[in-house]
């Protein structure tokens, strides 16, 4: 269900958390003045952006799992922890699609994300999309006991549990509760596993930003080894006051106006993107302001008029579950 409205397209817009512009001129301002550390955002307006962003039709919010704050990287994510937060925004928002980008596995307990997992699905009313990485941040891994060359072992054998053929282990009559519909499982990267292999056990793959001829080769790709599974990106967006400001590229975004970015997203959509996650971290303009400019210029370009139809009986029927 999830999966299905994630692509309900022809292509799908979410966002990226946090929705904080700490990356922009006025956030490295707003930063200095807190004596918060680079890459650590100010969350004093997080849930009232997550709600904002829900009543106005984003497809998706996407969540970092950054279990260590490290300088040397200079990103906190969105600061809290993953699963705690999701359960937090399933009781929260109503209607958008909750994903990870993405749960380091070989850093967690596989039967406790499973776990995890089926109580946001089940309190999400089936909104997860559970996004998996191998991890990339070795001085994480020591601090876990975990070997960091060993990663993409301990990767697939906490997809096996997670996709419960390693329910063999369970004794008799055990079982992990809640029981939830299993949320389709999508990768970051390859996860130091074959291309093969990942079509075959994925739902989804979770592709690093890029371009759109990046992604003309990328989707390629992804189609021979998992046929019409979703394709899903980001971009680090810093949209322009002006409509018709000309793109100027920098890493894995773009500053341009909202046509230049219609156009951007159309070209991903040619090249077989399904769904695109924006990160606003570089916006210059306050974030409420850039989330209502997206709604009005941007959304409607590409959000059937149905699935919006569709999400207001939604969001009529669905009650939030008790904090």
């Amino acid at each position: 269900m999830s999966l299905q409205r994630l692509t309900q397209g022809p292509l799908t817009i979410g966002l990226e958390l946090p929705l904080d512009n700490d990356w922009s001129q006025p956030g490295e301002a707003s930063r200095r003045r807190d004596d918060r550390p680079f890459g650590v955002p100010d969350l004093s307006a997080h849930l009232e952006r997550a709600q904002l962003a829900d009543q106005l039709g984003f497809r998706a919010l996407w969540l970092r799992d950054v279990p260590l704050y490290d300088p040397s990287f200079g990103d906190a994510g969105q600061v809290f922890e993953l699963f705690t937060y999701l359960g937090y925004l399933a009781a929260s928002t109503r209607q958008t699609l909750l994903g990870t980008a993405a749960a380091v596995l070989p850093l967690r307990m596989p039967w406790l994300v499973r776990k995890a997992a089926a109580s946001v699905q089940h309190l999400s009313h089936n909104r997860l999309l559970l996004g998996v990485a191998s991890g990339d941040r070795p001085v994480e891994y020591p601090l876990f006991g975990v070997p960091f060359e060993q990663r993409g072992e301990a990767f697939r054998d906490a997809v096996a549990v997670l996709k419960g053929d390693a329910d063999q282990r369970l004794d008799a009559g055990q079982a992990l509760l809640p029981e939830a519909e299993q949320p389709p499982l999508l990768v970051a990267g390859l996860a130091q596993q074959r291309p093969d292999w990942v079509g075959q056990h994925m739902d989804g793959w979770l592709a690093y930003p890029g371009t759109p001829d990046d992604h003309v080769r990328r989707v390629d790709l992804w189609r021979r080894v998992a046929g019409d599974k979703p394709y899903v990106s980001f971009i680090h967006l810093d949209l322009a006051e002006n409509p018709e400001e000309s793109p100027r590229r920098h890493r894995f975004g773009l500053r341009v106006g909202s046509q230049g970015l219609i156009q951007e997203l159309t070209a991903m959509q040619a090249a077989g993107v399904n769904h695109i996650g924006l990160n606003l971290r570089r916006t210059q303009a306050p974030i409420e302001d850039t989330l209502q400019r997206l709604a009005t210029e941007v959304l409607p370009i590409f959000h059937h008029d149905a699935e919006a139809s569709s999400s207001s009986t939604t969001q009529q029927d669905v009650t939030h579950a008790p904090a």
